[in-house]
């Protein structure tokens, strides 16, 4: 599990993999300068409900990651995490893509 930080002040914990495909969108659309919400879904100890931060490119994100070891990249999720954070509603985190569901994406 690592954690995902902003501002110093919300803290969420999210599996090392999920943070790294995060990790690579958020910075992707930080370094072109390009704002976005972000949300996830809250745990059930703190009610259940759902957050967004408007991720800039001035804001204070923390990346913390617990394994020892980086995780292998899926270019299809990365890809489709990417869209998201380019719509209205902004980046969440989907299941995890494939290579075949990055292309039927494509072929409609």
């Amino acid at each position: 599990m690592g954690k995902f930080i902003y501002e110093g002040s919300i803290k969420v914990d999210f599996d090392d993999r999920v943070l790294a495909h995060l990790q690579v969108v958020m910075l992707d659309k930080l370094r072109r300068g390009e704002p976005f919400p972000f949300s996830w879904k809250d745990d059930r100890s703190i009610g259940n409900g759902r957050t967004t931060v408007w991720v800039h490119p001035h804001a204070s994100l923390v990346f913390k990651f617990y394994g020892s070891r980086p995780p292998s990249m899926n270019r299809a999720w990365v890809d489709a995490m990417s869209q998201a954070a380019n719509s209205a509603r902004g980046l969440w985190i989907l299941p995890e893509a494939t290579e075949d569901s990055a292309t039927e994406e494509t072929a409609r």
